[in-house]
């Protein structure tokens, strides 16, 4: 009885934190948990979004999807393409710049509102305007290239199914690479001097002093910057959308334009809900295993 009494004492001291903590629980539940139950019911059934009688279907949307729907699978292919474009592409870029900029350099400020401009513009604006200078006919980029004589390379860009995913994906990575730039910066903030002068007094170079301080200190930043990349950019669309709306053919679909198309296009909203299930959970279980590999490493 005692415990008991104990246990109902202390519940009752911490009422003031759970008043506190109610708000934000009541918007979780009601933008975040309810959707995501109704969102998994609807996965379910075959519903065009308009009609108010819905057929139940069990698992046929997501037996479909695994086993016929070659289209969404090679749509998940090209976002994990632009993500690994990303991670090691934009991401070692936004190191070095941030490494760069750390050192006493003229016109820091300016550097980093400079890199931080990208993420700031709408991406609609940013497809359009790398839409323009990939066009074949008056983009500046065969503009420069015929300029420099190598007519050799030019071609169009966004409708050469051998290229239009890379093009997309250095977009991706070029708007990205401002905040990816800003995490580094701010890890790098926090990194003791001394460590550095001691290991400069040691004799180490300044790669000796990247490779074993800056590297294993910038870890949990980095394991930041990874997560919000992927998830970047296994969502992208609106730079898929205004620069090729997934073509040519669907050479450069990605999963949430196949999402969008299949929902608002073909009206087929149980089994666009069924996709959106699945690819929220691929991109819980690689955050999951990006944090598992991050502390394998912490540890080490």
């Amino acid at each position: 009885m005692k415990g008991l009494y104990s246990l109902w004492k202390q519940s009752k001291r911490n009422w003031g934190v759970y008043f506190f903590i109610l708000p934000a629980l009541i918007v979780f539940v009601v933008f975040g948990l309810y959707p995501f139950i109704e969102t998994f019911k609807i996965s379910f059934y075959e519903w065009d979004g308009i009609a108010t009688d819905a057929k139940f279907v069990g698992l046929a949307n997501y037996i479909d999807i695994f086993i016929k729907n070659r289209v969404w699978w090679s749509s998940v292919w090209h976002a994990v393409f632009i993500a690994i474009f990303a991670l090691t592409i934009q991401n070692a870029v936004a190191l070095f710049l941030a490494v760069l900029v750390y050192r006493d350099i003229r016109a820091k400020k300016f550097y980093r509102m400079v890199f931080y401009i990208p993420p700031v513009l709408s991406l609609i604006v940013v497809g359009l305007i790398w839409r323009f200078i990939y066009n074949n006919e008056y983009g500046i980029l065969n503009y420069w290239l015929n300029l420099l004589g190598l007519h050799n390379l030019t071609r169009p860009w966004l409708a050469d199914p051998k290229t239009a995913l890379t093009c997309i994906a250095i977009v991706q990575s070029w708007q990205g690479l401002g905040n990816a730039f800003l995490l580094f910066y701010a890890g790098l903030q926090v990194i003791p001097e001394e460590l550095f002068e001691a290991a400069h007094v040691d004799g180490a170079n300044a790669w000796r002093r990247f490779i074993h301080i800056t590297i294993p200190s910038l870890i949990p930043v980095s394991t930041l910057v990874a997560i919000l990349t992927l998830l970047g950019t296994m969502q992208t669309f609106p730079l898929v959308i205004a620069m090729t709306n997934g073509g040519p053919g669907f050479h450069t679909e990605v999963p949430v334009t196949r999402i969008y198309k299949m929902a608002f296009e073909s009206y087929h909203f149980g089994y666009a809900t069924a996709e959106a299930v699945i690819l929220g959970i691929m991109l819980l279980i690689l955050s999951l295993v990006q944090l598992r590999v991050s502390k394998q490493l912490d540890y080490r």
